[in-house]
């Protein structure tokens, strides 16, 4: 057109040329600024907390300035009181920060999906492995909890006969796994029943010992039992197992982040759990343990390209694609745990949870179906009052007191109740004005 400049096609490449060469320049350069003002943002954080625990002893007090600066660091709507991390809890500032800054990354340059986030993705697993004393090579990165239990009970060699032990507490998504098992292949799910609030930990090994048949090859069990609360003793079923020659799945979704982990200690074949819950990861990732001994008794559920080529767990692991946002900041969110420490956040948990139990027996009616014992129970807490529906109490405590609980149980099998979270960020003041609201409702209740 007149009065326009007219490029031949030489000028017209070099002009493409010099401008992409120019955007990438830019864009490293923005990249490298972003991650860079996210490790300082992130960096000063950890800093904070370093300086509280040089001022500060490892003591079981639930309150004081410690646990005050830790609360802060934590991203919510400050008009709730979120008691229901056992759903999903909330993230810490530096895990969102992560999350959304390698979000944006991959929204801006998808490239660097295949370039090096896999490279880093792989630093978290070996990470998350530390965290809980494991080997590298026994732990994989799932989606939840469900997922992991699901790649058990699909990956084991089981005939028609036999028979997997569970108890009558287990959650759903460590239920039906084993029940499609059932259906396929014909083995037998054995109910164990086991004290809905028992008081020392043989109860529950007595009950498994005594279900034990020449035909039993698995214990499925709940580590955390969602509906009362209850931390079934796996050291010891651990043992049992061992001794009698069967495999043992520990379903233990609300554990990391929540108890001082220990794969070592507790001895079991496989574990899962689900970050999102009390790590304060973003929801869309998982563990899953398989110790090294029991690895070729397995077979993987998903494979692409490579899956017959890893000697260890990771073989279990190669299901596609992964938003690797969400890996790295389960990795953000390992190390915002162990910047505190993990025995120092099981113990406040367990403090806070004991004085919840402590506070709600001094109300008539009150029932509690989480044990009283330290080493049975931990960050859940499920109680009822006789003559109030649990849901009433949940929709009063959130409409007056802005604190978010949840209903959980059944009625058929006395569990119906309401279910408590304490995590490290509520306080005993937040204690109190959810004892508060079950006071008010027993006082009135028709």
């Amino acid at each position: 057109m007149k009065g326009e400049k007219q490029f031949s096609k030489e000028e017209s490449f070099k002009s493409r040329f010099y401008n992409r060469r120019e955007f990438l320049h830019c864009f490293v350069t923005g990249s490298i600024m972003t991650l860079a003002s996210l490790t300082e943002s992130n960096s000063a954080i950890y800093q904070s907390i370093s300086s509280l625990n040089s001022q500060y002893l490892e003591g079981e007090s639930p309150d004081g300035a410690y646990w005050e600066a830790i609360r802060k660091h934590f991203v919510f709507d400050d008009r709730l009181i979120m008691m229901n991390n056992g759903t999903v809890g909330p993230m810490p500032r530096p895990v969102f920060n992560t999350l959304t800054q390698w979000f944006r990354l991959q929204m801006t340059n998808p490239f660097d999906v295949y370039n090096f986030l896999p490279a880093k993705a792989e630093e978290v697993r070996q990470k998350l492995a530390a965290f809980i004393n494991a080997s590298p090579e026994e732990v994989i990165i799932t989606h939840n909890t469900t997922e992991g239990i699901n790649f058990v009970a699909n990956g084991l060699d089981l005939k028609a006969g036999d028979e997997i032990l569970m108890s009558q507490l287990e959650h759903p998504g460590a239920r039906h796994p084993w029940r499609l098992k059932a259906k396929r292949s014909g083995i037998i799910i054995k109910e164990v029943k086991i004290p809905l609030t028992p008081k020392k930990a043989e109860e529950i090994v007595d009950a498994f010992a005594a279900a034990i048949t020449p035909k039993t090859r698995v214990i499925s069990v709940g580590h955390t039992i969602y509906i009362t609360g209850l931390i079934t003793p796996i050291k010891e079923l651990s043992a049992l197992a061992r001794e009698k020659g069967i495999l043992i799945l520990a379903d233990s979704a609300h554990g990391l982040g929540m108890l001082d982990l220990d794969m070592k200690k507790l001895g079991v074949d496989f574990f899962a759990s689900s970050p999102y819950k009390w790590l304060g990861a973003p929801c869309g990732v998982g563990l899953l343990y398989i110790r090294k001994e029991v690895q070729d008794q397995l077979w993987p559920t998903i494979v692409t390209s490579g899956w017959d080529t890893y000697p260890d767990a990771r073989r279990f692991g190669t299901h596609g694609q992964d938003a690797d946002a969400l890996i790295l900041a389960l990795g953000e969110a390992l190390d915002f745990q162990r910047s505190i420490g993990k025995l120092r956040i099981e113990r406040r948990i367990k403090v806070l949870s004991a004085y919840l139990r402590q506070q709600l027996r001094t109300i008539p009616g009150v029932k509690i179906n989480t044990p009283d014992d330290p080493y049975l129970s931990c960050g859940l807490t499920a109680f009822n009052l006789e003559g109030v529906d649990p849901a009433k109490i949940v929709d009063y405590l959130r409409e007056k007191y802005n604190l978010v609980v949840r209903t959980i149980g059944d009625k058929e099998t006395g569990t119906y109740a309401v279910r408590v979270s304490t995590p490290i960020y509520i306080s005993r003041s937040d204690i109190d004005r959810l004892v508060e609201g079950v006071r008010e409702l027993a006082k009135h209740k028709s």
